[in-house]
């Protein structure tokens, strides 16, 4: 395998960074563990085009992973973000070989590979009365991630630019070990699916009122409390249904 880029002021990569693989059991886990494949997640590198045959799904570590839906005319828009919480990929497990969306790495950083048939044999490895702890986590898992997809096309129709700006950039610090991320307004646009002007000023406001620095593609907040009140109810939602549906978050 390649030298892999370093990642200053992060700890030594490790599956464990992955929220889902560290929920698992010692010996569920050191089985996986086995088959985990780390991989640089590039900004911008598509994982999946809609369509397209899936052979790996990916445990985010320190990347996060945005699932867009795109048009014929080329217009994309955000449906959900995936980060060290969770699994890109879901079809593969969920009885479909291929997928309708694109999956667009946001934040670059790293993640854990792994390959068709070890997934689906160690998701069905256990039958009867006995059940190992993968099945029912995936499962839950995509339940909070259905949930976020729905509040999302909420969100889309029903509330303004700001407080869609609002709701990825806290999903995104969710998913991140710093409060810098490295993006471009046009980029940022195509997730929310809205104009780039739009997104400008919503930024511009943002930054005047002392909550974001933005320049040269790199956003960094700095009162995430005042991010936080003027939010919409969706990010609040989807917060909740995840610590719901999944595990604490591992120590660090």
């Amino acid at each position: 395998m390649p030298d892999m880029p370093s990642m200053p002021n992060l700890p030594p990569p490790s599956p464990r960074q992955n929220h889902l693989l560290a929920a698992l059991p010692e010996d569920e886990y050191a089985i996986l563990s086995q088959e985990l494949e780390l991989v640089p997640l590039p900004l911008g590198m598509a994982i999946y085009e809609s369509g397209e045959v899936l052979n790996h799904v990916y445990f985010p570590t320190t990347a996060i992973v945005s699932l867009l839906y795109v048009m014929e005319d080329g217009a994309s828009a955000e449906i959900a973000v995936v980060g060290n919480e969770g699994i890109v990929g879901i079809a593969l497990f969920m009885g479909g070989a291929t997928v309708p969306n694109r999956a667009v790495v946001q934040s670059a950083g790293h993640a854990y590979r792994l390959k068709e048939r070890v997934l689906k044999h160690e998701f069905d490895r256990f039958g009867g009365r006995r059940q190992g702890s993968l099945q029912p986590l995936l499962l839950r898992y995509t339940m909070a991630l259905l949930a976020q997809m729905a509040q999302t096309a909420v969100c889309n129709r029903n509330h303004t630019v700001d407080q869609q700006l609002c709701r990825w950039l806290l999903l995104s610090l969710d998913r991140l070990p710093s409060n810098e991320l490295h993006m471009t307004q046009e980029l940022i646009a195509n997730m929310l699916g809205v104009r780039r002007e739009g997104v400008t000023e919503a930024a511009g406001r943002l930054q005047k009122a002392g909550l974001i620095d933005y320049s040269r593609g790199r956003i960094t907040v700095v009162d995430r409390p005042g991010l936080e009140e003027r939010v919409c109810e969706c990010y609040e939602v989807v917060r909740k249904e995840f610590d719901r549906l999944l595990p604490e978050e591992p120590r660090k």
